[in-house]
């Protein structure tokens, strides 16, 4: 039987066919969820609807995650379709371009301001409006990368907000625990989307990291997919608050 068979999920986050939330989605369909997807703006819309429409997604809103009100909506149209929530996908990040590079030090209270809202509370906020949904227990899952732990160079603001977006996955891990919701990250190896290639220097990240990974190579978005289906179906049952690092090893090698 298919891991998650009959499941409710709701993706936010696919710009494209590269995304990793679109990688998601796909491993998620394979194992029998029935998906939902958000979008902001008519370009990324002209994206998401096919896309949604190739895995049977009948179910695309428009969902600004910097607006409340846009958020609210979005649930409110899952409770009257499906009655209820399974699974919440969290894709969503963003900073301005000129953050990611020069100084850190140079952050700017605006640029701070963004990319904290877009990618930390919007996971606040959407796994408090999923969990009225989520009667029966559920998952959520959200995207980090190593840049939480360890200095990168220009991923600057970013850094900051995914280790907040981390602390946010245990607390909410915390809070939504007694109502058998389960918290947790994937922290991803490089991989070319949409959002990397704003990074500067991200050819050379890619390089590093395939020479010095334990493996040898940088991770394929397959294996974080499969990864994702672990942490949302029955075989991560028993966890919840954890960032699990899918990087071909990368993260513990220290020299």
């Amino acid at each position: 039987m298919a891991l998650l068979a009959n499941k409710k999920a709701v993706v936010f986050g696919v710009a494209n066919d590269h995304s990793i939330a679109w990688a998601i989605a796909q491993a998620l369909h394979r194992e029998g969820a029935e998906l939902a997807f958000t979008y902001v703006g008519e370009a990324i819309e002209k994206r998401v609807r096919p896309l949604a429409a190739s895995l049977g997604g009948n179910i695309v809103l428009p969902c600004d995650v910097t607006k409340d009100e846009d958020i609210a909506a979005t649930f409110a149209a899952l409770a009257a379709q499906w009655g209820r929530v399974d699974v919440v996908i969290h894709g969503v990040a963003f900073a301005l371009r000129e953050e990611l590079k020069g100084r850190f030090s140079n952050t700017s209270r605006d640029g701070f301001h963004v990319a904290m809202d877009v990618s930390v509370y919007s996971l606040i906020a959407i796994a408090g409006h999923a969990e009225p949904l989520m009667r029966e227990g559920g998952a959520v899952l959200t995207l980090t990368y190593f840049g939480a732990e360890k200095v990168l160079p220009n991923y600057n603001i970013m850094g900051i907000a995914k280790a907040a977006l981390e602390a946010s996955v245990r607390y909410l891990a915390w809070d939504l625990g007694p109502q058998k919701i389960r918290v947790n990250a994937i922290s991803a190896g490089p991989l070319r989307t949409l959002s990397s290639a704003g990074i500067t220097g991200f050819k050379d990240m890619l390089h590093h990291h395939e020479e010095r990974a334990p493996l040898r190579r940088n991770v394929r978005v397959d294996e974080v997919a499969d990864s994702a289906v672990y942490l949302c179906s029955d075989l991560g049952s028993g966890v919840t608050g954890e960032v699990l690092h899918v990087d071909a090893g990368y993260n513990v090698v220290g020299m």
